[in-house]
């Protein structure tokens, strides 16, 4: 499976929208910018697109109304330890309320992973991180154990961007 992430004119995003009925797509917008995702087994429909093998996936994106990138730009190196960091996450975030669905993104073409949330509105996102749950997934982070704590993982600090879903 595979997430395409285009930027741009919500007026644009969403006449590409209309003509891919087929596909399933998420258009969402915060202030003046605009972001089109689209989910499929293939290539984007769109020219220009950020592209991304899931490596795991839960739920459906179709379904939030909040969307969370956690971007985290990752070293050539560290590439291999932060896909199984990722992949033997505590999955408690699944069971959260207000959860949609999350996607864990390898970059096709860049060194930015994308953590990709999705849920029924920011107050939901915002729970989860003051949730013991999140403090249980994060519990490794700053301390020996942590994938922060290790050299040549991360190539530069990582990112938040959220947008909310456009009707």
């Amino acid at each position: 499976m595979n997430i395409h992430v285009t930027y741009g004119d919500l007026t644009e995003l969403r006449s590409i929208k209309e003509s891919l009925t087929s596909e399933q797509l998420v258009l969402m917008e915060l202030g003046n910018e605009a972001v089109l995702i689209q989910e499929n087994d293939g290539s984007a429909g769109f020219a220009e697109a950020d592209s991304y093998t899931v490596l795991d996936a839960s739920g459906d994106i179709v379904n939030g109304n909040f969307a969370v990138f956690n971007n985290i730009p990752v070293t050539p190196e560290g590439r291999e330890t932060f896909e199984q960091r990722f992949m033997g996450r505590a999955r408690q975030i699944e069971d959260t309320d207000g959860f949609s669905a999350i996607r864990v993104l390898r970059p096709l073409e860049s060194d930015t992973y994308v953590i990709l949330t999705m849920w029924q509105d920011e107050a939901s996102f915002k729970a989860w991180q003051t949730s013991q749950a999140y403090a249980d997934a994060h519990k490794k982070r700053g301390t020996d154990e942590g994938i922060d704590k290790k050299p040549n993982i991360f190539s530069r600090p990582s990112f938040v961007t959220s947008y909310l879903k456009v009707d």
